[in-house]
């Protein structure tokens, strides 16, 4: 039992890091790409408008924050 609690950790602690990464890198990335379409250019190809990477970043954010409050709970868990 512990070996699992132990390695579930590890993975949403990887999880958490992961979309925690996603969703700065989409917010810089839909940052970027307002600037530079400004200048008539495009950093992804007009497949997605900056306001649509925000929206992703967004729901990457809210798994990354619900991740770390799962491991919140755990451990308030495993005081008691």
């Amino acid at each position: 039992m512990g070996a699992d609690v132990m390695n579930s950790n590890r993975v949403t602690a990887v999880l958490y890091r992961i979309f925690g990464v996603a969703a700065l890198v989409l917010l810089a990335l839909a940052a970027i790409e307002s600037v530079v379409k400004e200048y008539k250019y495009t950093v992804v190809q007009e497949r997605y408008e900056p306001g649509r990477l925000v929206e992703f970043a967004a729901l990457a954010a809210v798994f990354a924050i619900a991740m770390l409050l799962r491991q919140i709970r755990e451990e308030l868990r495993k005081r008691k």
